[in-house]
């Protein structure tokens, strides 16, 4: 049994408790093809660990999950990991320092920390494009430690696009960069985005700054549960915002993009 082809996650009535710890709790949110949404909470509100029941590598105590139309529990997912790119800072310190960044992004065909299959000279070509796309062709042959954050992040997006995976998660991808890095990787995001042959993404951050409107949905996360998801539209606005951080704020829109200002 699978879902509608147009489902591309489905958590349903999600609960996930360690001993007598509650850490999501009553959650259920649908992605569907054409989506790509924003995942939104303070520290602590569960949004890492919900990406690793997306994943695969933690599982609920309690509810389904579903992801590209698969029911996880019946597919293998190490396979199923190959339909899907992660970017994440727990993987940016996995990788080795001295791997070159050509390299590094054909990793991502073979989902390997290191590169130990002998690539063909598509895949080389492949990896050369999306280095280009993310403007970092210049870093090809530059050991990775000697990139800045910046450019270890637009690697790392290079990499996870090339398997071609159906569902590309950012998680907090913005994390640790300079303003200036971080409007050029946004930008790269929005023009991927863009591309009608682009994975469905799902971007986490808890910066309300970082949704552009590329971003087309927005699930608000709080205490381990959902506290509203829907349209990003309908999300970004002082009726919304200021219950679910509970502090009296303003929101200030400039270009697509919203900014809060607290009023207490």
């Amino acid at each position: 049994m699978t879902l509608n082809h147009r489902t591309v996650i489905e958590l349903k009535n999600i609960a996930l408790r360690r001993g007598q710890t509650v850490i999501l709790h009553d959650l259920s949110w649908r992605v569907n093809a054409g989506e790509h949404w924003v995942v939104l909470g303070l520290n602590g509100s569960g949004k890492t660990t919900m990406l690793n029941l997306v994943t695969g590598y933690l599982w609920p105590t309690e509810g389904e999950v579903w992801v590209l139309g698969e029911k996880y529990g019946t597919v293998d997912l190490r396979e199923h990991r190959k339909r899907i790119g992660w970017v994440s800072s727990s993987f940016q310190e996995r990788v080795h320092g001295q791997q070159r960044g050509l390299d590094l992004v054909v990793s991502g065909k073979f989902a390997s920390i290191g590169l130990y299959e002998e690539p063909s000279e598509e895949d080389c070509a492949y990896a050369g494009l999306l280095l280009e796309r993310f403007g970092c062709g210049y870093l090809k042959d530059r050991p990775y430690a000697l990139c800045s954050q910046g450019e270890k992040q637009r690697l790392l997006i290079a990499r996870a696009l090339m398997a071609r995976p159906e569902l590309l998660i950012l998680d907090e991808p913005c994390n640790g960069l300079d303003f200036l890095a971080r409007e050029r990787l946004l930008q790269d995001l929005a023009k991927l985005a863009e591309d009608p042959a682009a994975p469905t993404m799902i971007y986490v951050t808890h910066h309300i700054e970082e949704i552009v409107p590329a971003f087309t949905h927005v699930l608000l996360l709080r205490n381990g549960t959902v506290f509203r998801a829907g349209p990003a539209a309908d999300m970004i606005n002082r009726e919304t915002l200021e219950p679910f951080f509970g502090v009296p704020l303003d929101v200030v829109k400039n270009e697509g993009r919203a900014w809060l200002r607290t009023l207490a």
